[in-house]
């Protein structure tokens, strides 16, 4: 063991030494003989064996295992208080809600940056986001379909056909085919 700890660094054998020397003032305490840690003590074990986790070989005081699971405690408790759940946007009133709602109703030519503006001339308080988020919303009439387009534009609109037509001396004949969409002034075929 001696000869092994002649080729650990400078720095590997300070923090193991300070590592022993905290469990050895942990243990020194006037207590019963199970010790009891501060939760600095639990913060400095699982601080130094994440830094060097060699550590965590020596430690006499308490076991590895129970280290690891104060570190895992540490990380749910850090993120659980990181995902808490804060304060986001200030809630709107209904009030004020059916007060945007009116306005939009009974001024259908302003938009929301105007509402706004009314809403803070009277001493509301509110972002225009929020303002065009809670405004009443106009239907608009569905659009056409493309049966619909097709029927109502079939005079402005032609099929176009391009082909190669190849001839008895084996050259190639480019034709183009133009034909009105709606079918009128040709043949229809019956049956």
């Amino acid at each position: 063991m001696f000869v092994a700890d002649l080729f650990k660094s400078r720095r590997r054998l300070e923090a193991e030494n300070l590592f022993l020397r905290h469990q050895l003032n942990i243990a020194l305490r006037r207590t019963p003989p199970r010790p009891r840690l501060h939760g600095s003590d639990r913060a400095i074990l699982v601080w130094m064996t994440r830094i060097w986790p060699s550590l965590l070989d020596i430690s006499r005081v308490v076991k590895p295992e129970t280290i690891l699971r104060w570190h895992r405690s540490g990380f749910k408790t850090y993120w659980r208080w990181k995902s808490r759940n804060r304060a986001g946007r200030p809630k709107v009133g209904r009030e004020l809600r059916d007060l945007i709602r009116r306005m939009d109703r009974e001024n259908p030519l302003w938009g929301a940056p105007r509402i706004h503006g009314e809403l803070l001339m009277l001493g509301f308080e509110v972002a225009q986001s929020t303002v065009s988020k809670y405004m009443v919303r106009g239907r608009r009439p569905p659009s056409q379909s493309w049966k619909t387009f097709l029927q109502n534009h079939a005079e402005a609109i032609a099929a176009v056909d391009m082909c190669v037509v190849p001839t008895l001396t084996f050259e190639c004949l480019r034709t183009c085919f133009l034909a009105p969409a709606d079918g009128h002034g040709y043949p229809r075929p019956t049956g």
